[in-house]
């Protein structure tokens, strides 16, 4: 079966983008987490919805019109969230309803409910390109070199921001950048998880590991290898029993969860 699936190039094509956006998504989410933006993720992907709606509705090319208002409306959420004029959960909520009503009025004004924005808002494997997967590629690269050059700095700003800029880190700098790869991750694997369904893949890895481990680099390693099973699992579910692959990933995503709550937990009885 498995021969036989990758022998389509879409699923070749779905596979190769997903794991690079999981994998990005995955080392992004562990900060994010721990720094309580958790659900950024989901603000940005309606973000990023209603700006492909409106690409759509005007035949914009829609990730290139994407990106930079994605970037912008993580910039403004950072933004409120470092002033302490509205809380970072009471922003996201507001962005996000309002992006999604602008995606879903100007999708009714114009095209109508098209297949092209019913894939973007749950998800389909036939909808990952060749360019995708080279932004994904791209992506992928500079998020690992990030993490692998900047490992104690980006350790040093999710647990303590005061701190780190009282040693001379560019605590803004560093926001910023992750900001910046959050919100081309979300714009990126929209195509393949859906609007409603991909910052499931920013918050599972991270919550997973944590169940079971406890320091930051093996949180981190840890999410980044769930993030690549559960995305390769979710899609062979999704091929083997037609079902669409957003779903399934999150669902094997969930599975992996309640697994190390388990292991979690039966460690903390042994302990005791």
């Amino acid at each position: 079966m498995i021969s036989e699936m990758f022998a389509h190039g879409f699923i070749q094509r779905a596979f190769i983008g997903g794991v690079l956006v999981s994998l990005c998504a995955a080392l992004l989410g562990v900060s994010l987490v721990l720094k309580r933006y958790s659900m950024i993720g989901d603000g940005l992907s309606h973000v990023s919805f209603g700006a492909l709606s409106i690409a759509i509705a005007f035949g914009f090319a829609p990730i290139k019109f994407s990106i930079p208002i994605v970037i912008i409306a993580a910039f403004f959420l950072l933004r409120l969230a470092e002033n302490g004029k509205m809380k970072s959960d009471a922003a996201i909520a507001m962005v996000s309803a309002s992006s999604l009503a602008i995606g879903v009025i100007v999708t009714s004004l114009t095209t109508g409910l098209s297949t092209d924005v019913c894939s973007y808002m749950f998800g389909s494997i036939l909808a990952m390109s060749k360019d995708d997967v080279i932004f994904s590629v791209a992506l992928s690269v500079v998020v690992l070199i990030m993490f692998g050059f900047c490992y104690h700095r980006i350790f040093a700003v999710t647990f303590d921001e005061s701190f780190s800029k009282a040693t001379g880190v560019k605590v803004g700098m560093y926001n910023t950048l992750i900001s910046i790869f959050t919100a081309v991750t979300v714009v990126l694997g929209i195509k393949m998880m859906g609007a409603m369904l991909i910052s499931s893949l920013i918050i599972f890895p991270a919550l997973t590991s944590m169940r079971v481990f406890k320091s930051f680099l093996s949180v981190t390693i840890c999410s980044a290898i769930l993030a690549v099973i559960n995305f390769t699992a979710g899609l062979l579910c999704s091929y083997a029993f037609s079902i669409p692959a957003g779903a399934s990933v999150v669902v094997a995503n969930l599975c992996m969860f309640i697994i190390f709550c388990i292991i979690g937990n039966l460690a903390f009885l042994k302990r005791k």
